[in-house]
């Protein structure tokens, strides 16, 4: 005997899921600058890929161990002082 789908059942099987849609919405980016797809832009930011000899790797990953954070968020604080160190630089010559 097979199994008959009454008619309020396929009408709900053919009703679009909006929970998932809006679920879906909600991860969707706002506009289209904020990307990772390339590597280029995400939001006001740009991106970079970093590669890094595996012993520096190590090291990186060790310290952001030892303090409680992550290599990229070490590295990206590294760049952003370094960056401050050499703009003072080029104020002072």
């Amino acid at each position: 005997m097979r199994h008959r789908t009454s008619q309020r059942e396929q009408e709900q099987e053919q009703l679009p899921d909006s929970e998932l849609e809006d679920y879906l919405a909600a991860l969707a980016p706002d506009s289209d600058t904020e990307t990772t797809g390339s590597g280029r832009r995400f939001g006001g930011a740009e991106v970079y890929q970093l590669r890094l000899p595996l012993m520096a790797n190590e090291q990186l990953r060790e310290i952001a161990a030892y303090r409680n954070t992550s290599p990229m968020a070490l590295a990206q604080e590294w760049v952003m002082q370094r960056l401050e160190w050499e703009a003072q630089q080029l104020k002072q010559s």
